[in-house]
């Protein structure tokens, strides 16, 4: 019988187990984050469901069912430093108590499989969606990863080798979707939205895509006392236009489009010198392709227009970029379903932050995502928090979802 109280209770002894006063330490490829699969895995047994690790260190519990054709519940164990105790461990959580149900009921008419994918935050070396990429095929940065070290100077290629993963075998992963018929993920909303509206579930449209950019304003370095105010060629100048233009930029396409200036770095940076070089950081977000190419086609023009205000030149450099990636049509219908059952009424929102579902999908897997409200909108500290009523909710629905898709498969 399903139990969503049982989940909330092992959701805190996890966070005993693997976290401190500071938050949840299970950053991937560390001792902390091993000692959180072990720990899972033994919240499996008596399951039936056999667990095996892939070429790219996912961990994975099958149940067997009548047909090979498999739906995938997923999520992932890793975290942040400092983490909260919902984001990634909810996803896990839940698709156990789904699976300990299933196991109970007998042989299920398809087969069943619960997977943990490996460093989805990407804390230590900077690349998320490690495990989940290499499952999808869409991995093709190994020359790069192989370059990668953390704060400590130890290489991506030596830290994952210690869990037996090895960069250039990792896409041997991709045999692990062959029989895919469908991917359902659980996650915190990480946003306010669903907070704001007093609703406690939602179904997700599929995840943002982005354009990330730095743009760079060139100036003149200039006495900053003796420098007139109209003779100067302020890089600044340019770029603060920018940060401004971007938030309209963002009104005006709408549909949920958001745009960031993360960082600007100045050169040579000193309180005495008129700014040379102003280097930005420039984040932009759209689940409408169309409409996310108008947002990088306005900004370059904004930027193009304020460079000619402020006497300066300005260039841009695609750091990365990722298109949206839609989940499924009739998965999204039975999500909405399955959340009306539970708790009465739904709402459909996009995903700003990536998400394992979104290389799922992008593997060709019917996927949808459920999200649950995260109080304060919160994510990725130690004040990371969700109503306990709002999670159980959030497992039934998860539950209920999952039996509406083995139903149609």
């Amino acid at each position: 019988m399903l139990d969503p109280g049982r989940t909330v209770a092992e959701l805190r002894e996890l966070q005993e187990l693997t976290g401190d006063e500071n938050g949840a330490q299970r950053v991937a490829w560390t001792d902390t984050w091993q000692l959180a699969r072990e720990w899972l895995r033994g919240k499996l047994g008596g399951t039936g469901a056999a667990e095996t690790i892939d070429a790219a260190g996912n961990q994975w519990f099958t149940l067997p069912g009548d047909s090979e054709r498999a739906l995938l519940i997923g999520g992932h164990i890793d975290s942040v430093p400092n983490g909260g105790w919902l984001d990634g461990a909810l996803n896990v959580m839940a698709g156990v108590e789904v699976v300990r149900r299933i196991a109970e009921e007998g042989t299920p008419p398809v087969t069943v499989r619960l997977v943990n994918w490996a460093d989805e935050e990407g804390a230590r070396f900077g690349r998320s969606l490690f495990g989940s990429s290499a499952a999808a095929g869409s991995m093709a940065d190994q020359e790069e990863l192989r370059q990668r070290k953390d704060a400590d100077g130890v290489s991506l290629p030596d830290a994952i080798s210690r869990f037996d993963v090895d960069l250039d075998s990792a896409l041997k992963a991709r045999n692990e979707l062959e029989n895919a018929a469908a991917y359902l993920e659980l996650h915190i909303e990480q946003g306010p939205v669903l907070e704001s509206m007093d609703l406690p579930l939602g179904v997700v449209l599929g995840t943002f895509g982005v354009e990330r950019h730095q743009v760079t304003f060139r100036g003149q370095a200039a006495h900053a006392g003796s420098t007139p105010m109209d003779k100067r060629r302020d890089a600044l100048g340019g770029a603060a236009k920018l940060e401004l233009e971007i938030r309209e930029i963002a009104k005006r396409i709408g549909g949920g489009a958001v745009c960031t200036m993360g960082g600007i770095v100045t050169k040579p940076g000193i309180v005495t010198s008129v700014v040379e070089t102003a280097e930005c950081l420039l984040d932009q977000r759209h689940l409408d392709e169309i409409q996310l190419a108008e947002m990088l086609d306005n900004a370059k023009a904004a930027s193009r227009r304020f460079a000619q205000e402020e006497d300066l030149e300005v260039e841009w450099e695609r750091i990365w970029n990722i298109e949206p990636i839609l989940f499924d049509d009739r998965l999204i219908e039975l999500a909405v379903e399955s959340i009306n059952d539970v708790a009465g009424t739904s709402h459909r929102l996009p995903s700003g932050p990536l998400h394992d579902a979104a290389e799922v999908a992008r593997a060709g897997v019917p996927t949808v995502m459920l999200f649950v409200q995260s109080l304060r909108g919160l994510s990725h500290t130690k004040l990371e928090d969700t109503k306990e009523e709002h999670l159980e909710l959030a497992v039934r629905a998860l539950d209920r979802l999952t039996q509406k898709t083995i139903e149609t498969l």
